[in-house]
């Protein structure tokens, strides 16, 4: 979006720096990104990613200092998966932004969706840094929000991950994490952190105590830095040696329960300038005629799973009433292509990632581009200039 740097990037691309820079990558994560990464990074205007990021953290208050809407929220946890002992804030969310233009054509951030959940926060600034290097880029260019830099940010998610305990008793719990596309972050939180990656499936139980093995030695489980979601598990059938509800003696590197306060389930009661007309599917009194300006989403599905864009009145019709409650029909928002390719245009949606301790902190973002109707890879196959990218600005 800075013409400067957009037009000198363009004019100094070649498939070769491209090829470097996927090797970099995998090397620096020691295991193949499966993912599609982009050729380019985006240069975006720290003055825009500061909006983005205030704004983020308004919603976000908007819902945790709100009595009733933490009373309100209590009805989206299921039973089965209410953890004791909530935490009185999340500590890590996710707000993600789509840039669309008014009608007097100035560019505004959009909200597309927010998570209460942990994405990529050791993989992250390794890619960016990576484009950085191999691209040879301007030096001055950062990618750390909130004045951090490499060693304060690392400093802040150690703080939030391992907590001062031995990272020998700090897991990343994840399901069947070899088979998941985000392995990479995963091997590069153990290699930043020291804090081992461990399939929910083989985490044993004693007493109201967890633990796994390692090398045939039994390590007692004292925290969790939790990226197992609650769909996934249902959907795989994984069966656990724990009781999500049990009063477990472990602390929680981000609590279970605020996945479902924070999430699709909120958007219909934020009231901001940056939130699209959003309503619960079984609190429409009609269903509105233009329904190519509408998106279907379900509340607790990830990476874009079962959103149904521009939905017939007949799939809406065809969600049994007592489902109804876990869709949201949600404005739809046409991201306006900023980021000037050879191959035309292209959108880009830009995720701001928060740590939540002391202080509610913006600290990186992820840029996903795309010029299909989503921003996902599976509406971006075969395509080029698209995909996983990072958000640099010059300081």
């Amino acid at each position: 979006m800075i013409p400067p740097f957009r037009k000198q990037f363009n004019v100094s691309f070649t498939p070769e720096k491209y090829q470097t820079f996927l090797r970099r990558i995998d090397d620096a994560c020691g295991t193949h990104v499966q993912f599609r990464l982009s050729e380019t990074p985006c240069f975006f205007p720290k003055e825009l990613l500061h909006r983005m990021a205030e704004d983020g953290k308004d919603l976000i208050r908007q819902l945790v200092e709100s009595p009733a809407y933490r009373a309100k929220s209590d009805e989206s946890i299921p039973p089965e998966f209410k953890v004791p002992n909530e935490a009185s804030h999340p500590m890590f969310v996710q707000v993600d932004f789509g840039l669309v233009r008014d009608a007097q054509r100035q560019l505004h951030p959009k909200l597309v969706e927010l998570q209460a959940f942990p994405s990529l926060y050791a993989y992250q600034g390794t890619l960016a840094q990576a484009y950085i290097d191999v691209y040879g880029l301007d030096k001055h260019l950062n990618y750390f929000l909130s004045g951090l830099k490499a060693a304060s940010y690392r400093a802040l998610l150690k703080q939030a991950i391992v907590a001062g305990h031995d990272p020998e008793n700090v897991i990343l719990m994840e399901i069947h994490p070899q088979e998941q596309k985000t392995l990479p972050d995963f091997m590069l939180t153990e290699k930043m952190l020291g804090v081992r990656t461990v399939d929910i499936a083989e985490i044993k139980k004693e007493g109201n105590q967890l633990y796994y093995d390692r090398g045939g030695k039994r390590v007692p489980v004292r925290r969790i830095y939790n990226r197992a979601i609650v769909d996934e598990l249902q959907r795989k059938g994984v069966k656990l040696v724990f009781d999500w509800r049990d009063d477990l003696d472990v602390e929680w590197a981000g609590h279970p329960n605020w996945y479902f306060r924070i999430s699709k389930f909120s958007i219909p009661y934020l009231k901001h300038e940056s939130v699209p007309k959003t309503w619960f599917l079984d609190q429409l009194t009609r269903v509105p005629d233009d329904l190519e300006n509408y998106a279907l989403k379900p509340l607790y599905s990830f990476a874009g799973l079962g959103v149904v864009i521009a939905p017939k009145k007949e799939e809406i019709a065809a969600i049994p009433a007592e489902r109804r409650p876990d869709y949201i029909l949600q404005e739809r928002l046409h991201f306006e292509p900023v980021i000037e390719t050879p191959f035309g245009g292209t959108k880009a949606e830009v995720r701001v990632m928060y740590i939540w301790l002391d202080q509610l902190t913006p600290v990186l973002t992820i840029i996903r581009m795309g010029r299909g109707l989503m921003m996902g890879v599976d509406h971006n196959k075969n395509m080029e200039w698209v995909g996983a990218s990072a958000g640099l600005f010059p300081e």
